[in-house]
């Protein structure tokens, strides 16, 4: 019998967890009962009820399963980490709040049993602020202009991961992992499903513009050139007519010694603008050094503080245990 894993990434999650469950149980007791699966819900230190709750789901279920993280690693860290430690023959990442609709699972696995490696869901509508959405399909044309590499529009992280793909992740070893991007770049062939995303069935987004801004900024960095080549390109044409612009007013200046009255204003207007363009494309330089810096620094995905229902201990539990057994 194969094993699906569903990989449930959720941060204050303590209204959805529980009804996902109780989801997915459906689906595979209903749709998919030749499936045998496990749920690892992967909490990024929620500060509400839902650790409690994993924790007494996984108690009545040993296919419920828990990793609780040290601290809040961030939005793309914890479900990467999480898909790292399925073990089934596909994995499954869905997010808590309802955003991605369960009924899809069926259609994913129904798709990977005809060969394809991954398939994962395009949003073609939104029941979310209309604004948000096209503000989001504006981000995703951007970026799939600018990149070098395919990205794929409207791609939430949303699909099936044959098991071959899942180890490709694990032998990446990113510190700082885009998975749209890595599913475009290093992916097998996929299928697309398109789906309409429903609203959050309850709680509230921990989406925020810092949250957002820090997803557009690693896939700027992680996928595009075009940042640090306008710098060049708009720097060396902003030298070029500043050079030409001194030229014309010395020559006007030597010729019209009398006559000549140049005011202050152009020049302190031109110097506004040409210091405003440095510091944006230093910061626009800060933001790839940033990216380069967290690569190199080669820190863990995320720190484990608990996990539950793994056949395996946390690195270190075991010994400790065999060493508590001996000293007793």
């Amino acid at each position: 019998m194969k094993t699906i894993s569903i990989v449930v990434p959720c941060f204050n999650e303590e209204e959805n967890v529980e009804p996902m469950a109780e989801a997915l149980r459906e689906v595979f007791g209903t749709q998919l009962p030749a499936y045998d699966y496990e749920i690892i819900f992967i909490d990024n230190d929620s500060r509400d009820k839902t650790r409690e709750i994993i924790r007494r789901m996984a108690a009545e279920d040993r296919r419920i399963k828990g990793i609780f993280n040290a601290k809040n690693f961030g939005q793309f860290n914890s479900p990467y980490y999480g898909m790292l430690q399925s073990t089934g023959d596909c994995t499954i990442l869905v997010a808590a709040d309802f955003q991605d609709p369960v009924e899809m699972i069926p259609k994913y696995v129904a798709e990977w049993e005809k060969g394809y490696k991954i398939v994962i869901g395009i949003k073609k509508s939104s029941q979310e602020n209309p604004v948000m959405y096209w503000l989001r399909g504006c981000y995703y044309k951007a970026i799939k202009r600018l990149s070098d590499v395919e990205q794929i529009e409207q791609f939430t992280g949303f699909g099936l991961y044959d098991r071959r793909f899942v180890q490709v992740l694990r032998e990446l070893d990113d510190p700082t992992p885009f998975l749209r991007g890595i599913v475009a770049e290093l992916g097998f062939r996929r299928k697309e499903i398109p789906y309409e995303q429903p609203k959050r069935r309850a709680g509230k987004t921990s989406n925020n513009f810092y949250r957002l801004y820090d997803a557009a900024m690693l896939s700027v960095t992680s996928y595009t050139k075009a940042g640090l080549r306008l710098a060049t390109i708009l720097g060396g044409v902003s030298c070029g007519l500043s050079m030409a612009v001194a030229l014309v007013y010395l020559v006007m200046k030597l010729m019209y010694w009398d006559r000549f009255v140049a005011g202050m204003a152009p020049m302190l207007i031109g110097m506004l603008f040409l210091g405003s363009v440095q510091i944006f494309f230093i910061g626009m330089v800060g933001e790839y050094v940033l990216a380069i810096n967290s690569r190199v620094m080669k820190r863990p995905l995320v720190i484990e503080e608990e996990r539950i229902n793994f056949e395996t201990d946390l690195p270190g539990q075991k010994d400790q245990k065999e060493v508590t057994e001996d000293e007793a």
